[in-house]
């Protein structure tokens, strides 16, 4: 049943929603509380964002406008076609574009300040100058190919997010002639320069030595004589291509889906033109005829400030400057999963919930490790999704297998950005002997579990474990995400029947305790809201609080809008895209959104139902869109303990819906604004922070 209104009065659109979330990242870069080299991270991140911005979403209008027929079926839930919405993202996008800009600017500034200098050419010292040309001599001119454009040279193909130059030449007898040159992606992008000698008249040697970069295309702008010998060179200027990376994989029962996943890859190097940046000092003339070359004359073009593909400013974390970082924190680990310790006895105690990063993801790892070595397991199962380079769960299923235990492993080969790492990692177990598979046709499988079958004196028994985030040691340092261990019978046999889905031809609609998309989690989700419009109508309070990375779903959001004008108070902590409208009159009243950015991506979705005072709460790696509710295989599970239920509800959701000191409260026109205390003199409150202090308190 859908709320009143139209769709524009209901829905915002989720790819200006998906900017918003751009936009507040880039926020966080310009917040001078974070220490400097974390907000170049985030200005990183910002520019990273909207390279996937443009490869993703835009690339999904335009394929939805090219094969959309006219007519009703043609619109996107909030009632606009892909044109308009098109027209409007290229509206919203600018400002950001220019602020990126804008933060550079400021955040180099206060870098160099601070000792670390990203220089152009015209200010390198002499010495600099010698080691930038002995560099360039060494080390990158070897690497470069020179690639001539005339008649019989043909254009040459720029490759996805590559950056290159355009150079402009003064032929002694064809005139003026242009060639491209690519700058090589397997050399650093800053290269370091030689410190420079202490000047003797310095008082004190400095606590931190100043540091210098040069960006690589600088460097090799600064020496193109050497490339092109006797053809004097006019001009060089800086470009950058994304395309189209929203290619559909081709599934049917005749393709061998690895086969598909590595053509699709191929494709997409040839995928459509969707941006074209250049730098500001390009002429008109040469930006057309790169469009021209392009064909992308439908492109969005960018005339940008250098440097541009700023989200490489990301290898300035690596600077030795732990005064201008976070302080380093180390995770806590609890008692009973020590190292030493009998991790399949402590589950047997007692169900146990980690939140990452504040809770190490070591016990994760030592959990595979364990079952990998210990003579009583027979059996591990276990879902894939990203798992990073050097994976030592990886690494830990390949020892499982060599000490003959049963080892089967779903490796989703859609990941998308994971495609290639996953095709290594399932070539990689099934030579170990592995039995691999890689996903329903049709679905992405995207949920985090893993089963261990151990014969103990009482009988086989299953352990499982549970998360909101992958199984990638790497970001579980910098998302938050919560991991669940339970021996719980009903969960273990749960897990049975889910894997037997993933692997073979078992269907399963209905689970013991398990909620799986797509079979079974929308269907339960609905009946919970219903519940909570039940309670209100009996008199008790309803009461939603849900923790997701993104809400979409027309069909959720309507409902939420019901249990809005039923009274249901309702809190979501939505991070990124929310297309849900709050706090408008008859519609959506009794509902509030935040969003919390802080040095942590948020990550875990957690749902909690008051049920008239029975309080039930779930976790799970599914968002609220139509792409985790129907086309993937996703896990919510229920929080059995009732202590782990305690600590959801007051140290993690409570604590979130008390943070005004990064979080934003979404309005209803789509727009955010920061929270601050309500009182004046009140101190803000940071959930991360509190949390880590938690963690380094042992709490």
């Amino acid at each position: 049943m859908e709320a009143p209104g139209s769709r524009a009065d209901r829905f915002l659109n989720a790819q200006v929603s998906v900017l918003h979330f751009h936009e507040r990242v880039l926020e966080e870069a310009r917040d001078d509380s974070h220490p400097l080299l974390e907000r170049v991270k985030f200005l990183a991140i910002s520019h990273a964002n909207l390279d996937e911005f443009f490869e993703v979403h835009v690339s999904g209008l335009r394929n939805q406008r090219e094969g959309t027929l006219i007519g009703t079926a043609g619109l996107l839930p909030d009632g606009r076609t892909p044109s308009e919405a098109l027209t409007m993202v290229e509206r919203v996008v600018r400002p950001i574009l220019e602020a990126q800009d804008e933060c550079w600017v400021h955040l180099r500034r206060l870098l160099s300040d601070n000792g670390i200098h990203v220089l152009e050419t015209e200010a390198l010292t002499p010495e600099q100058r010698t080691y930038t040309r002995d560099y360039f001599e060494r080390e990158v001119f070897p690497v470069l190919t020179p690639l001539a454009v005339d008649p019989g040279h043909p254009f040459p193909h720029i490759s996805h997010l590559s950056l290159n130059l355009a150079v402009v030449l003064d032929h002694p007898e064809a005139g003026e002639r242009f060639a491209r040159l690519k700058i090589p992606q397997n050399l650093p992008r800053l290269v370091q320069l030689p410190p420079v000698n202490q000047d003797p008249e310095s008082p004190e040697p400095t606590v931190h030595p100043p540091v210098s970069f040069v960006w690589l295309e600088t460097l090799i702008a600064e020496h193109l004589d050497l490339l092109f010998p006797g053809v004097p060179v006019r001009a060089s200027y800086a470009f950058r291509v994304t395309r189209d990376a929203d290619q559909a994989i081709q599934e049917h029962d005749s393709i061998d889906l690895l086969a598909s996943v590595q053509e699709s890859l191929r494709e997409r190097a040839w995928g459509v033109v969707v941006r074209v940046e250049a730098e500001h000092e390009m002429p008109v003339s040469l930006r057309t005829r790169l469009l021209e070359e392009l064909e992308a004359s439908d492109a969005i073009t960018d005339a940008r400030s250098a440097p541009l593909g700023r989200r490489d400013l990301m290898a300035l974390a690596s600077v030795d400057r732990p005064d201008l970082k976070y302080p380093p924190f180390v995770p806590r680990i609890p008692p009973s999963l020590a190292p030493g310790e009998d991790i399949f006895a402590a589950i047997k105690r007692r169900d146990i919930l980690l939140h990452h990063p504040f809770d190490s993801f070591a016990p994760v790892v030592q959990f595979i490790e364990a079952a990998a070595a210990d003579p009583d397991v027979l059996a591990i199962k276990q879902t894939l999704y990203r798992v990073g380079k050097n994976s030592p769960i990886v690494q830990a299923l390949v020892r499982a297998r060599q000490n003959d235990k049963q080892v089967a492993v779903l490796v989703e080969l859609k990941a998308r950005g994971d495609e290639e790492n996953n095709i290594e990692w399932a070539q990689t177990l099934e030579s170990e002997g592995v039995h691999v598979a890689y996903g329903l046709m049709g679905l992405k499988t995207h949920c985090k579990t893993t089963l261990v079958v151990r014969r103990e004196p009482d009988g086989l028994r299953r352990y499982v474990h549970l998360a909101t985030g992958n199984y990638n040691a790497t970001t579980a340092r910098m998302y938050t995400d919560i991991g669940y261990f339970t021996c719980r019978p009903e969960i273990g046999a749960d897990m049975t029947d889910l894997f037997n889905t993933l692997t073979g031809y078992s269907r399963k609609d209905q689970y013991r305790a398990l909620l799986v998309s797509p079979r079974s989690w929308r269907r339960r989700l609905v009946e919970l809201i219903d519940r909570e419009m039940s309670w209100q109508a009996r008199g008790e309070p309803g009461r939603i609080v849900i923790k997701v990375n993104g809400l979409t779903d027309p069909r959720i959001i309507d409902l939420l809008y019901r249990a809005s004008n039923a009274g249901v108070s309702i809190d979501l902590l939505v991070r990124g895209m929310c297309c849900l409208r709050p706090g408008v009159k008859g519609l959506s009243e009794n509902i509030r959104v935040t969003s919390v950015l802080g040095r942590f991506l948020e990550h875990s979705r957690v749902f909690y139902f008051r049920n008239g005072g029975n309080e039930e709460t779930f976790l799970g790696s599914a968002d609220l869109m139509p792409r985790n509710l129907d086309r993937r295989i996703e896990v919510v599970f229920p929080v059995l303990d009732e202590g782990w239920r305690s600590y959801l509800r007051d140290h993690v959701l409570r604590l979130y819906l008390r943070d005004t000191a990064r979080a934003r409260a979404l309005k209803p026109d789509g727009t955010y604004a920061r929270l601050s205390p309500k009182r004046k003199g009140e101190l803000s409150v940071d959930a991360q922070q509190a949390l880590l202090a938690a963690a380094r308190s042992g709490a």
